[in-house]
């Protein structure tokens, strides 16, 4: 009996102590030691994503996820969120569960729009006090506004406003912390809701500025990008899948829903909302149908961004860092136990 005792306590080549409380610390340091090699692994798959989007390779880059999707040593949390039936919602069923639409599909950027009143504002006052100080006739005024008028129209047709975008938005960024933490929230919201629904991100920027020292373009602001290949074939094609269609409505609309859960209501997002409202206009969608498909993602976005609120402030943390889609990935992948989504 003594001899089956002792051969009963070895396990794969690992003497079990006697001692229940050593058998749990020993079995602790198995399971850290394990997870940590996965980490390893995973880190090493995620640089290998991070070069293959540096180079720009969005193809390559989505065939590394894709090969280890779902795979315990891999990435377990891509394109694996669990979502509600697909049918059509009520109002007041999305009331019950605590979301009111007014707030959230109809954003209004305060922060941006006090702003700009009040660079007008200043802009005005100080044409007074100039005209006052340095005794500027009418006729230099005259020319000044001109002067301006011109510099505003050629911003609006050379870069869509994007010169004006920069100055607006790096003034927000600069006096208004709120301002900024929402912003980064937003991409947050849609860089996460993307990979879960199984959507790569590729790139974001948090600021206009941001996004002028990345792309070296006044035409973009913050935003996030992703591996949308498939989806743009299937647009050209004139044949969007439902589940493609799913995925997509779900990213768009998920910056608005993450700042309706932070803050209550949601201000930036605007263009989110007018994007898929075209794609939906362009697939012939009546009002009705519409409405179902805007109502089903809202509630399908707001249930995963209450299930993983941890993942998405942790996201939100490095994206404000500048961390790149391999370490957000990672970050994304451990902040989440498969069990959970």
């Amino acid at each position: 009996m003594g001899g089956l005792g002792s051969i009963n306590r070895v396990y794969v080549g690992v003497c079990l102590p006697s001692c229940p409380g050593q058998a749990k610390l020993l079995m602790a340091r198995i399971q850290c030691s394990t997870k940590v090699g996965v980490s390893n692994y995973r880190q090493q798959l995620l640089e290998s994503v991070d070069k293959e989007l540096t180079k720009g390779d969005d193809r390559a880059a989505l065939s590394l996820v894709k090969d280890l999707q779902g795979k315990p040593d891999g990435l377990c949390c891509f394109g694996a969120a669990r979502q509600v039936p697909q049918r059509l919602y009520t109002l007041d069923e999305l009331k019950l569960n605590g979301i009111e639409t007014s707030s959230l599909l109809s954003p209004v950027d305060a922060t941006l729009g006090f702003i700009e009143r009040n660079l007008l504002i200043s802009a005005i006052v100080g044409g007074f006090a100039a005209w006052n100080v340095f005794g500027i006739s009418t006729q230099q005024i005259f020319y000044i506004s001109l002067g301006l008028l011109f510099l505003w129209t050629f911003d609006l047709v050379s870069f869509g406003g994007g010169l004006g975008s920069l100055v607006v938005d790096t003034i927000g960024h600069s006096l208004s912390q709120k301002y900024h933490n929402r912003v980064i929230q937003h991409e947050a919201g849609h860089f996460l809701i993307a990979y879960l629904v199984g959507i790569l991100p590729k790139g974001y920027t948090v600021s206009s500025l941001d996004a002028l020292m990345k792309e070296g373009s006044l035409n973009i602001q913050a935003g996030t990008a992703f591996v949308d290949f498939e989806f743009v074939e299937e647009v050209n094609a004139g044949k969007v899948s439902a589940t493609t269609l799913n995925k997509f409505s779900c990213i768009a609309l998920a910056g608005v829903c993450t700042e309706y859960l932070i803050y209550g209501f949601s201000e930036g997002g605007l263009d989110d909302i007018r994007k898929l409202d075209s794609l939906l206009n362009g697939l012939g969608f009546t009002q009705k149908k519409a409405d179902s498909q805007v109502r089903w993602s809202v509630l399908n976005t707001i249930l995963l961004l209450r299930r993983h609120e941890t993942a998405r402030a942790k996201l939100a943390e490095a994206m404000s860092k500048g961390s790149s889609i391999g370490s957000c990935i990672d970050i994304i992948e451990n902040s989440i136990d498969a069990s959970d989504l």
